[in-house]
């Protein structure tokens, strides 16, 4: 079977901070907290024809604490995603599992260099009945539109995907931390091939990230990220952070509150509010764009809103994590 080269995004985040399975599977468990439960929305180029809607769940979790050492951390997560495009045409749904294992460089396990393994299954399917396609661009715009002749049938393609990350994480033992994060999607080059029609080759997405964050006040923090896409012909470049403000430090589990904004480098502006209150942090964020795309976006690019949940039973012994 011959196969062909397809240039293509993965389905992504703004706030890829809040959605850690989608990013490296080395995030895998990687938090402070028991479990960790996250959920994901993202309403894309609306006014173009509803162009991408996702939304992702996973959850996370430490296992096997009595058998590692009490500074490494081994860690198994489920995750689910689905990306519908084109107008509910085209979508696309993911199952994944991933382990991850973290290994402390000191013996107060300050720091920790982490490798992540992800398996997933996908599945894409095209309804051709609810395609059309523009046929004519005259001076009043698009014309003649017409629905092309697929005898209504839904074109389908399956196949499983490997991903591979690393992450390293430190911290001083106070209040500042920082990490470094590099992870490949597709490192297997999956064959996606649908009922009729051509075999095409998944380019791997390989994804650097690093941040970190440190106290500029008092009860306040400041949280950098930045991350880096890169995916066959596509590049995609983020950087930002937020300010962290904590409204009742003497409390077990204090309230905070956050804003700041991120930079899709020549795309658009993110601008991030949220608050985190007992075990809960709600994001919300939107793109405006800033490119030629903003003329048929209406400059409207993406509103995106984030929860997680991470049980923490026993705040005297936090772990310093990557948090954005």
């Amino acid at each position: 079977m011959a196969a062909k080269i397809g240039n293509a995004q993965d389905p992504h985040f703004s706030q890829f901070f809040s959605s850690p399975l989608t990013l490296n599977p080395a995030y895998t468990g990687k938090f402070d907290g028991v479990v960790r439960v996250a959920g994901n929305y993202r309403d894309q180029w609306p006014t173009i024809n509803n162009a991408y809607n996702t939304q992702t769940l996973s959850v996370d979790f430490r296992i096997l604490k009595n058998v590692v050492n009490e500074n490494d951390i081994l860690g198994l997560g489920f995750m689910a995603l689905g990306d519908n495009s084109a107008n509910g045409a085209v979508k696309t749904s993911y199952f994944s599992s991933s382990l991850s294992f973290h290994k402390a460089l000191d013996e107060d396990g300050l720091q920790q260099l982490g490798v992540g393994l992800q398996g997933t299954f996908a599945n894409m399917a095209i309804n051709t009945s609810i395609l059309t396609f523009e046929d004519q661009l005259t001076n009043s715009g698009f014309t003649g539109i017409t629905h092309e002749s697929f005898s209504g049938q839904t074109l389908s393609s399956n196949y499983f995907d490997v991903n591979v990350g690393l992450l390293y994480s430190g911290s001083d033992g106070n209040k500042s931390n920082y990490y470094l994060g590099a992870s490949m999607y597709h490192f297997t080059k999956p064959i996606q091939k649908f009922t009729t029609g051509e075999a095409y080759y998944l380019n791997p997405r390989l994804t650097f990230t690093a941040g970190g964050s440190f106290p500029v006040g008092d009860n306040i923090n400041l949280h950098l990220s930045g991350m880096q896409n890169i995916q066959g012909g596509a590049a995609e470049s983020l950087v930002g952070g937020a300010f962290q403000l904590v409204v009742n430090p003497e409390d077990t589990k204090p309230t905070s509150f956050y804003a700041g904004s991120w930079i899709r480098i020549g795309d658009a502006i993110l601008p991030y509010l949220g608050v985190e209150w007992n075990d809960f942090r709600l994001g919300a964020s939107y793109d405006i764009n800033s490119s030629n795309l903003k003329t048929a976006s209406q400059s409207q690019g993406g509103m995106e809103l984030s929860l997680i949940w991470a049980l923490r039973p026993d705040p005297d012994k936090s772990i310093r994590c990557p948090k954005f």
